[in-house]
C-alpha cells in the first residue's frame, strides 16, 4: 500500500436495520484526492444475502442513516461540497430525498420519535452577527469575544461558547408530497420566496453543550446529555435531562451529584420499553476531574433522579465510544479489549456475554432477532456482517481494492518486560528476508490502543521497506484501569520501559529486523513519548514528533483540554511536571528529529511544536518543522486527503535521509 492508495480506505457508518431485520443500510465513505475531501453514499445490504449490496443515494457525502420506525423512510445527513451536513429523509421505495433542515452550521445528530411523526436533532446555534449570520460580516469583522471560563474552544471547531449545540424538533416530512415550486415575479412585483423546509422548534435554551439525544417510547420526552450544571467549567461531570417535547419544565434524570462524565455521542443513550434510561458514562470521582484511565461503563436509571446503577465491571470492561442497542439478547455494547473492540450483550443483572471477539466492532444495529454490525479487521478498513446464531457472516467487501494494493498481515505477540510486566503488540514485516530497518510507532491518548484493524501507517511504511513495531504500553486502554493508570503522575517511566522492551523483544524474535537501524515516531501522546525517549536513549537514527504533548507547563491555558489534562496526568508540582516534560529535557536530544504539526491544532497547540523545534535547533540537532495549514489535531485520521498523502510523502522523505531502506533509498 502506498500513500496514494488511501482513496481505497472505505470506512462504514453505524448501520441501521429495517424493522423486519431483512435490510441493512450503511454509509460508505472514502477519501477522494481529486475532490480533496471525503465522499460517500448510502448502501442497501440484504441481510440474508443473495443480492449484491447496492448504492441507494448519490450525494457528495451522505451518512448516518436511520430507518423510520415503520421502515417506510430513511433519514440521513447529507453534506454538499463546502457546506455543513443537513438532515434529509428518503422514501425506502426510492426517489429523491426530502431536505428537512437548512441550519447555518448544519446538523450533527438526530433521532426518530418512536411513532415516526417527528425527528429531534442537534445543531449548533450561532450568535447573531457571527459565523455568517449577517451578510457581509465575515470572521474578521465580528465583535470581540469576552472570555470568563477555562474552556472556550474545541479542537476541530474553534470558538465554542458563541455557537452552542442545542436540541430541536421538527415534524417528519411527507416524502410523497409534491416539491416546493418557487413563484416567479409578475407585473405586480417580485414574488415572495417560499420556505423549502419547515422551521424547527428549539427544545433547549441553556448555555451548555447538548447531545446524546433519545426519544421516550411515548414520544413525549427527549433525553438530552449536557454539561449544563453549576461548576461545569471546573469539572468533567455531565447530566441527563428529560425535555418535554410539547412544553413544560425539564426533568433531571441524572444529576451532577452522580459524578459521571456521560457520553453525548450518537446512540449513546436509549430508553427501555419500561421507561428505564440506559447510557454510557465514565466515573470522574468526587473531584469531578479524575478521568485518567477510567473505563466507561453501561449504566441504567429506572426512574428520573434514581441513583444510576453500573451494569458492567469497572476494571475490565471499557465501553468508551460505544453505542447502546436494546435487544432481546440484552443491551448490545462495544468493549475495548486487547487491541480489539468486542461486541457484548449485557443483561440487567450485569452478566456480559461475548457475541463478537475477533475484530473491531465500529457500529451495531438490531431489529427483531437480527443483529448486524460494521467492523474492521487486519484485512478490512470497513465492512458489514450479521450474526447468524453464534456465527458471523460477512455481507460486504468494501476493502477489496485496498487489499489488491498489497497488504502485509501484522504478527501479534506478547513479551515480558524488565519488571516482569507483559507487553502486547504487533510487528508488520515488509517483503524480503531483510534485515530491514525498524520503525517503532507509539500511539496517542495515552488511554487509547493500537488494534487489529487495517492500519494505513504500518502498511505504507512496510511497503517502503520498513519493519513496523507497535504495542500498547502501560497507560493504554484495553487492559484494565490499573494498566491505564500506571502512568498517572509519572509519564515517561514504565511506559518508556514497555515500548523499548517490546522493541528489543521484536528484534530478538524476528531475524528480519535490523536492531542497529532504528527509527521512532508517534503522534499526540505518541509524540510526547517519542520526544521523551530520544532524550533518554540515543540509539535511533531518526525521530518524528507529531502533534506532540511536549510542554506540560505551557499546556495549561493554551490547549482546549489544558485546564485539566496536564494536572491530572502530570500533577501540579513544578518539579514533578518538569520531571515528565520533554521540553525540560530537550537539551539531552541528539537524534535528528522531524517535528510535524497542524496550524489549527487546539488540542496540542502549535506553540508546543514551535518551542520544541526552536530548542532542538538552538541545541544543534538536525531538525525540521513542518506545519500543515488549515488542519487540526486529527490530520492523520481525517485531514484533507491531499494533506494526508503529503504527510506520508514527507515522512518517507525524512526516513530516506535519516534511515534509508532498499525500497526507500537515500535521496
Amino acid at each position: 500500500m502506498k500513500a496514494e492508495h488511501i482513496v481505497h480506505l472505505v470506512s462504514l457508518s453505524r448501520p441501521t436495520l429495517s424493522p423486519d431485520g431483512g435490510t441493512a443500510v450503511v454509509a460508505a465513505t472514502h477519501p477522494d484526492l481529486d475532490a480533496d475531501s471525503y465522499v460517500g453514499q448510502l448502501w442497501s445490504v440484504a441481510v440474508k444475502g443473495g443480492v449484491e449490496p447496492r448504492r441507494i443515494t448519490r450525494g457528495f457525502r451522505d451518512g448516518s442513516p436511520s430507518f423510520s420506525p415503520d421502515g417506510s423512510a430513511i433519514a440521513f445527513l447529507r453534506a454538499e461540497p463546502g457546506k455543513p451536513p443537513q438532515l434529509h429523509v428518503l422514501a425506502t421505495a426510492g426517489g429523491e430525498p426530502v431536505k428537512v433542515t437548512d441550519r447555518k452550521l448544519g446538523v450533527s445528530d438526530f433521532v426518530w420519535a418512536c411513532d415516526g411523526s417527528r425527528l429531534a436533532f442537534v445543531s449548533r446555534d450561532p450568535e447573531l452577527g457571527r459565523y455568517g449570520t449577517v451578510e457581509g460580516v465575515d470572521a474578521s469583522a465580528e465583535p470581540p469575544r469576552r472570555v470568563t471560563t477555562y474552556r472556550y474552544t474545541a479542537n476541530g471547531l474553534g470558538w465554542l461558547r458563541d455557537r452552542r449545540t442545542q436540541v430541536f424538533v421538527v415534524d417528519a416530512p411527507d416524502v410523497t408530497s409534491a416539491p416546493v415550486v418557487q413563484p416567479v415575479a409578475s407585473a405586480a412585483g417580485a414574488a415572495d420566496k417560499l420556505d423549502e423546509v419547515a422551521e424547527p422548534r428549539r427544545l433547549t435554551e441553556d448555555d451548555a453543550e447538548h447531545g446524546g439525544i433519545a426519544f421516550s417510547a411515548d414520544g413525549r420526552l427527549v433525553a438530552v446529555v449536557s454539561d449544563g450544571h453549576p461548576g461545569a467549567d471546573d469539572d468533567l461531570r455531565s447530566i441527563v435531562t428529560l425535555v418535554p417535547v410539547d412544553g413544560g419544565d425539564p426533568i433531571v434524570a441524572v444529576g451532577a451529584d452522580a459524578d459521571l462524565s456521560i457520553s453525548d455521542g450518537p446512540g449513546s443513550v436509549a430508553f427501555g420499553d419500561d421507561g428505564a434510561l440506559y447510557f454510557i458514562a465514565q466515573s470522574v470521582g468526587e473531584s469531578g476531574r479524575d478521568f485518567v484511565a477510567r473505563n466507561s461503563g453501561l449504566y441504567v436509571v429506572p426512574t428520573p433522579g434514581a441513583e444510576p446503577r453500573r451494569l458492567t465491571d469497572a476494571e475490565t470492561i471499557d465501553l468508551t465510544g460505544s453505542t447502546v442497542v436494546l435487544t432481546t439478547r440484552g443491551v448490545l455494547v462495544q468493549n475495548t479489549e486487547r487491541g480489539r473492540v468486542t461486541l457484548l450483550a449485557v443483561s440487567d443483572n450485569g452478566e456480559a456475554s461475548v457475541l463478537v471477539a475477533d475484530r473491531e466492532v465500529t457500529g451495531v444495529a438490531a431489529a427483531g432477532e437480527s443483529v448486524v454490525f460494521s467492523f474492521q479487521s487486519e484485512s478490512t478498513f470497513g465492512d458489514l456482517a450479521v450474526l447468524d446464531g453464534d456465527d458471523v457472516r460477512v455481507l460486504t467487501d468494501f476493502s477489496a481494492d485496498v487489499r489488491a494494493t498489497g497488504i502485509r498481515s501484522p504478527i501479534e505477540f506478547e513479551t515480558t518486560g524488565r519488571d516482569g510486566y507483559p507487553v502486547h503488540g504487533w510487528v508488520v514485516l515488509p517483503e524480503g528476508d531483510g534485515p530491514h530497518p525498524v520503525l517503532l510507532n507509539i500511539h496517542g491518548g495515552p488511554f487509547a490502543q493500537y488494534s487489529v484493524h487495517l492500519f494505513d501507517e504500518s502498511q505504507i511504511y512496510a511497503d517502503a521497506g520498513y519493519a513496523v513495531v507497535y504495542c500498547n504500553p502501560r497507560g493504554s486502554a484495553g487492559y484494565g484501569e490499573e494498566h491505564g493508570r500506571a502512568i498517572k503522575g509519572r509519564m515517561g517511566t514504565v511506559d518508556l520501559d514497555d515500548v523499548l522492551d517490546f522493541l528489543d523483544a521484536a528484534v530478538a524474535e524476528h531475524p528480519q529486523l535490523d536492531g542497529d537501524r532504528l527509527g521512532i515516531l508517534g503522534g499526540s501522546y505518541g509524540g510526547y513519548l517519542t520526544a521523551w525517549t530520544i532524550a533518554q536513549d540515543h540509539r535511533f537514527a531518526g525521530a518524528i514528533v507529531e502533534r506532540g504533548f511536549l510542554d506540560p507547563e505551557y499546556f495549561f491555558g493554551t490547549s482546549d483540554i489544558g485546564s485539566f489534562f496536564g494536572e491530572e496526568y502530570n500533577g501540579v508540582d513544578a518539579d514533578q511536571i518538569a520531571a515528565q516534560s520533554p521540553q525540560a529535557h530537550v537539551g539531552d536530544v541528539r537524534t535528528p528529529t522531524l517535528v510535524l504539526h497542524s496550524e489549527n491544532d487546539l488540542r496540542c497547540p502549535l506553540g508546543q511544536a514551535e518551542r520544541y523545534y526552536a530548542s532542538l535547533k538552538r541545541g544543534g540537532v538536525q531538525t525540521e518543522l513542518v506545519v500543515f495549514p488549515g488542519e487540526d489535531h486529527e490530520l492523520s485520521r481525517s485531514g484533507r486527503p491531499r494533506h494526508r498523502q503529503q504527510r506520508f510523502d514527507i515522512i518517507l522523505d525524512w526516513w530516506a535521509r535519516t534511515l534509508p531502506s532498499a525500497a526507500n533509498p537515500r535521496r
